[in-house]
């Protein structure tokens, strides 16, 4: 019997760790990475000419990182590894991949897709002045360019990431102005009994907020974003807020870095017709995912943050249960108490990812109350406004349809920053629930791709 293919997307923790499993069983998959390296956004590689040591880059997560990519360099010869190559469409049990001004098609058996997660953003009028950033962004500059966003820095948002990227802006020498949570701390004390689901994970973030505090960066929280003030000839240069007891203050900036915890990037998902749900918990849309990250359709498998946002050790963990859920698909063998325990301690992160969610939830509230001339599309320049004229003039309640009448999520991202925000407001004036407005169609490519792109021939 010929040895199936298996295709793994991504070669951050969840794809290395599948990877890993499928080669200890025999098998040689073929690992697609965006990126230039492995380690995903998390445990991003510093470019070759760069030596600063993981603890610096990585923080508490030092020895994960490590022992993630020397893991991987062990598998290098025992896979094939496509770096620089953007998966761009899945279709009728093909991954369609560019690299180099060149696109081509492999067949699979089996698909894991390891997509990980992305910024989920909710507008604020000024967001796109120069100087306005995603948590993820103000990360990758620091990792892979070594430089900080700008001089004097506010990061705005809610969430785990919101504190750790400011920590390593922190540590790394920049100025951080001030940490403005919209959570208020409150949600975090009735939290608690699901998060201590994972107290070294609770106590990283107890000592990230001190060693914030001990650095004089003022954390506030509860607070509401108003504006960021700037121009469009000299960017960002401060954030107008309210705070908990609803005073209206500004600080002064040349840079915002803002987040509302991650989403998972379902695009390929969509794109290979899995069947989704939508999650109350944290409103939005997300893949069905059965046991082991198996989906709704046969030979595709889901693991990591883009199925469910449980971290980066968890996506380790799912990696492992996706990788032995194709190996039991095509009958070979696999250890039963090893399934049992992954099984086990997901379960366990399972009840620490609702803590979160219920700690630092996503702002509905702020989509309704967008003004009228805030820009909610960056990419098309669409406006709160635009799009209450749409559902209250045209009618158009349902996602697509808005989409199609205004031009929301059309532009280069693809709906990735604003579609989430964009169902709010359009839910908000149609005094609909936001799932009843549905979600952006997955579109093929999921990015943008060269005019020049040949098809390369066999």
């Amino acid at each position: 019997m010929a040895q199936p293919r298996v295709i793994v997307i991504g070669a951050g923790p969840a794809g290395v760790r599948c990877a890993e499993t499928l080669v200890a069983a025999g098998l040689r998959p073929t690992v697609i990475d965006e990126n230039r390296r492995d380690g995903g956004q998390i445990y991003r590689r510093q470019p070759d000419n760069f030596t600063r040591p993981y603890a610096k880059l990585y923080g508490t997560e030092a020895g994960r990182a490590q022992a993630l990519h020397e893991s991987f360099d062990a598998l290098r010869g025992r896979i094939d590894y496509l770096p620089e190559t953007l998966a761009w469409n899945i279709f009728e049990g093909e991954v369609h991949v560019a690299h180099d001004g060149h696109t081509r098609s492999l067949p699979y058996d089996a698909l894991v897709i390891c997509s990980g997660a992305t910024d989920r953003l909710m507008p604020v009028k000024g967001w796109h002045y120069a100087g306005t950033y995603s948590l993820g962004a103000s990360q990758i500059a620091l990792k892979a360019q070594a430089c900080a966003i700008g001089s004097r820095i506010v990061f705005m948002g809610t969430g785990p990431l919101l504190y750790l990227v400011a920590s390593q802006y922190v540590k790394a020498g920049a100025t951080v102005a001030a940490v403005l949570d919209t959570s208020p701390l409150m949600r975090r004390v009735a939290a608690l009994p699901k998060l201590l689901a994972r107290p070294r994970l609770l106590r990283n973030g107890f000592v990230l907020m001190a060693g914030l505090k001990r650095a004089g960066v003022p954390v506030l929280t509860g607070i509401t974003p108003v504006e960021i003030e700037g121009s469009p000839d000299t960017g960002v240069h401060g954030v107008t807020y309210k705070d908990a007891q609803g005073r209206t203050r500004t600080l002064a900036c040349d840079a915002v870095a803002m987040g509302y915890h991650l989403r998972p990037e379902t695009q390929l998902a969509d794109l290979a017709r899995c069947a989704f749900r939508f999650d109350q918990e944290t409103h939005q849309w997300l893949p069905e995912v059965r046991e082991d990250g198996r989906t709704s359709v046969a030979g595709v498998y889901l693991a990591g943050d883009g199925m469910r946002v449980l971290g980066a050790d968890a996506a380790e963990i799912g990696g492992k249960l996706a990788a032995m859920a194709v190996l039991k698909d095509f009958g070979l063998a696999v250890q039963d108490d090893a399934l049992r325990r992954l099984r086990a301690e997901q379960a366990r992160m399972e009840r620490f990812r609702q803590g979160l969610a219920q700690a630092f939830p996503w702002p509905v509230e702020q989509a309704a109350q967008l003004p009228d001339d805030a820009i909610v599309c960056r990419c098309e320049a669409i406006t709160a406004g635009e799009l209450r004229r749409v559902v209250c003039e045209m009618g158009a309640r349902e996602a697509n349809r808005a989409k199609a009448f205004s031009r929301v999520g059309m532009g280069r991202c693809q709906g990735r920053y604003c579609g989430h925000a964009g169902a709010e407001v359009i839910a908000a004036a149609a005094g609909v629930p936001v799932e009843v407005v549905g979600r952006l169609r997955g579109q093929a490519p999921v990015k943008p791709l060269p005019i020049a792109i040949q098809k390369e021939t066999v």
